[in-house]
C-alpha cells in the first residue's frame, strides 16, 4: 500500500545528512483513483502549482531534499501536457527554497499519456527528464538499453542524472539482483550512469535466521563497494565518531555499560566508517565491521581485524573519507583495544585546503601524517583530562596527539596496524572505540548555557495507584556543539525537543524539576551552572460527591 505523499522519517533524514547524503520524499499516484487525482490537479496551471507549492512547503518544513515523482496511471491529453510544466515548476521552486535539492521522475508514463515502462531514457519520456533533475528507470533493462541511452542526444552531459533502477529482489527479467546485484552495478558503472538500488531490505527479509543479518548485510554491501560513490562529509571541526550505528544490544558511555537492553534510535548514529573486506598479499586479509559486543560510546565500536602477512610489517585501513578544514593546531584522540603483538595508531591524509573547495573533487594530491602521542604532562593532555573529568578507561587505550598545520583539509582517516616483531603471518583484532579530531584551542573555550527551557502539551493520566505525566519538553542549544542531552528522571535526548511519556511522579501536591544537561560533541560534561531547568508544580482538584 502506497501513500500519495510519503515524508521520510526525520531520523532517516538526520542520519543521511550527517553523511552528506540527500533524502527524497515520494509523490505517487496509481490505479483508477490515482488517475482521477491527476486529472484534477494537472488540469490547469493554478492547480498543479498549488500541489507543487505544498510539496515544497512539506520538504522545507521536514528538512528533506526533494521528491521522486511517480505517476503510475495513464494520463489524459491535458494532464500529460501539463506534467512537464508541473515538474519544471516544482524543480525550480525546490531549488530556490532548498539549496542542493533534487526532483526525479520515475520511468512510467509516456509523452502520449500511456502507462508503459521503458527501462531507459528515450524520445517517449524525454520531455519529463528535460523538465527536472533526473530519471529513475524501471528495472527490466538490458545492456542494449544502456548502450542506447549513452548514445542518445538527450543524455549527453547528463549521464549522471540517469539513475538506472536495480531491483534487489530480482523480479522479472533483470540483470543481477540478490547476491548478484554487483553484476548490475558493474554494468551500469561501465556506461557511466548513476544507479537507484531498490529494496535492499531483501537482505533482512530473505534470511531465515535474523541473527545472521549483520553478517549478511556486510556481505551484500561489500559486493557493491567497488561500484559505489564515497560521499565525503564536509563540516568544520570537531570531527568525532564513536561508530555508533544508532542501535545496539546495550548502551555504553566511556566504555561502561549504562543500559543492558536492545535499543534503536537513528538520531544517535555517529558518522559511519567505510565497511569492507580487502585481500592482502599471501594469506593476508583486512576487514572492518561494526561490533555491538563492546563499545566506548553508544551501541557499537569499529572492529578492524585480519591477518598481517609475513611479507608486510604494517597494514593501513582507510576508515573515513572526508573533506574537513583543519585549524593550525589540531588535537587528536584515539581510543582503542588492540590484540597482543601489534601496535595501533592513526594515519591522517591531508591536502591543500584550496584544492578541496569543490564537493565533487576526489583525486587530489595528499600527504600522510602519523600523529605522535603526547606525554601525560603536556599542557593539552592536562586540559583534555580536566575537560573529561573522572573516567575509567577499563581496558581501553587512550592515545592523544597534537598536529601543527597550515592551510590543510583532512581527506582520509586510517587505522595503522603494525607488527611488533617477527616475520610470521600475524592475526590481529582491534576495536576502535572513538576517534576525535578538534581545534586545540577549543579545549579552553567555556561551554554555552542551555536556554529557553519550556514545557507544554501537558497531559496527566492516572493509572493503577500511580500518576503519570505526559508533556513536551523543548529548549535551545546549538546542535553542532552537542552529542546528546541528559534529561533528569528521563534519559538521553539527541535533539532539543523531547516528548515525555508516562513519567510516574509523586502524588500531588508536588513540585517537579526537569533538568537538561548537555554533553558536548567532544564528550565533555558541561558545568551544572550551564544546565537548563524547568519546574512544574501540580495539585489535584477533588470534587466532593454527596
Amino acid at each position: 500500500i502506497h501513500n500519495t505523499v510519503t515524508i521520510p522519517p526525520s531520523v532517516w533524514t538526520n542520519a543521511a545528512h550527517r553523511h552528506g547524503v540527500i533524502v527524497l520524499g515520494t509523490f505517487i499516484t496509481e490505479w483508477t483513483d490515482g488517475g482521477k487525482m491527476c486529472e484534477v490537479f494537472l488540469k490547469e496551471e493554478e492547480s498543479y502549482r498549488a500541489v507543487a507549492d505544498r510539496l515544497v512547503q512539506i520538504a522545507h518544513c521536514y528538512g528533506f531534499d526533494g521528491w521522486l515523482i511517480n505517476i503510475e496511471n495513464p494520463l489524459g491529453e491535458t494532464a500529460v501536457k501539463n506534467t512537464p510544466l508541473f515538474l519544471r515548476y516544482l524543480t525550480d521552486q525546490m531549488h530556490e527554497r532548498v539549496p542542493g535539492s533534487m526532483v526525479l521522475w520515475y520511468d512510467s508514463v509516456l509523452e502520449n499519456g500511456q502507462l508503459k515502462w521503458q527501462n531507459e531514457l528515450n524520445p517517449s519520456n524525454r520531455v519529463f527528464f528535460s523538465a527536472c533533475d533526473g530519471i529513475f528507470t524501471n528495472y527490466n533493462w538490458t545492456e542494449q538499453n544502456l548502450e542506447g541511452m549513452k548514445a542518445y542526444s538527450a543524455a549527453q552531459g547528463r549521464l549522471a542524472d540517469i539513475f538506472v533502477g536495480v531491483d534487489v529482489f530480482a523480479r522479472g527479467e533483470v540483470v543481477g539482483g540478490k547476491l548478484e546485484t554487483n553484476k548490475a552495478l558493474e554494468m551500469i558503472r561501465k556506461h557511466d550512469f548513476s544507479t537507484a538500488i531498490f529494496a535492499p531490505g531483501w537482505v533482512y527479509e530473505s534470511i531465515p535466521d535474523k541473527n545472521d543479518f549483520r553478517k549478511e548485510q556486510d556481505k551484500f554491501w561489500s559486493l557493491l563497494s567497488d561500484f559505489l560513490y564515497v560521499h565525503r562529509p564536509s563540516s568544520p571541526l570537531p570531527f568525532v565518531s564513536s561508530f555508533c550505528q544508532g542501535a545496539g544490544t546495550s548502551l555504553y558511555w566511556r566504555g561502561q555499560r549504562e543500559v543492558d537492553r536492545s535499543w534503536f534510535n537513528l538520531d544517535a548514529q555517529e558518522l559511519q566508517p567505510l565497511y569492507y573486506r580487502e585481500t592482502l598479499e599471501g594469506e593476508g586479509w583486512l576487514r572492518t565491521q561494526g561490533c555491538p559486543e563492546d563499545a566506548w560510546s553508544g551501541g557499537s565500536s569499529l572492529l578492524v581485524e585480519g591477518v598481517l602477512p609475513s611479507m608486510l610489517s604494517k597494514v593501513c585501513a582507510r576508515i573515513f573519507s572526508l573533506q574537513v578544514p583543519l585549524s593550525s593546531r589540531v588535537f587528536v584522540s584515539l581510543i582503542y583495544k588492540p590484540s597482543p603483538g601489534v601496535t595501533v595508531s592513526l594515519e591522517l591524509k591531508t591536502a591543500d585546503a584550496t584544492l578541496c573547495t569543490h564537493r565533487g573533487v576526489q583525486d587530489i594530491p595528499s600527504d600522510s601524517i602519523e600523529p605522535v602521542a603526547l606525554t601525560e604532562d603536556h599542557q593539552l593532555m592536562r586540559q583534555f583530562s580536566q575537560s573529561c573529568g573522572q573516567w575509567n578507561p577499563d581496558g581501553w587505550t587512550v592515545r592523544c596527539s597534537q598536529l601543527e598545520l597550515q592551510g590543510c583539509a583532512l581527506r582520509d582517516v586510517c587505522v595503522s596496524v603494525q607488527r611488533d616483531g617477527g616475520d610470521k603471518d600475524t592475526p590481529f583484532k582491534c576495536r576502535v572505540g572513538e576517534i576525535m579530531i578538534l581545534d586545540a584551542e577549543s579545549l579552553s573555550v567555556p561551554p554555552l548555557p542551555v536556554q529557553s527551557v519550556c514545557l507544554y502539551d501537558v497531559v496527566w493520566l492516572r493509572g493503577a495507584n500511580k500518576l503519570n505525566l505526559n508533556a513536551t519538553l523543548r529548549w535551545r542549544y546549538p546542535a553542532q556543539l552537542v552529542r546528546h542531552f541528559l534529561l533528569s528522571l528521563i534519559g538521553r535526548a539527541y535533539c532539543p525537543l523531547f516528548r515525555v511519556t508516562e513519567l510516574t511522579v509523586p502524588e500531588p501536591p508536588g513540585l517537579l524539576e526537569l533538568v537538561v544537561e548537555p554533553v558536548s560533541r567532544e564528550g565533555f560534561r558541561v558545568p551544572e551552572s550551564q544546565w537548563g531547568r524547568r519546574s512544574l508544580s501540580y495539585t489535584e482538584e477533588r470534587t466532593d460527591q454527596s
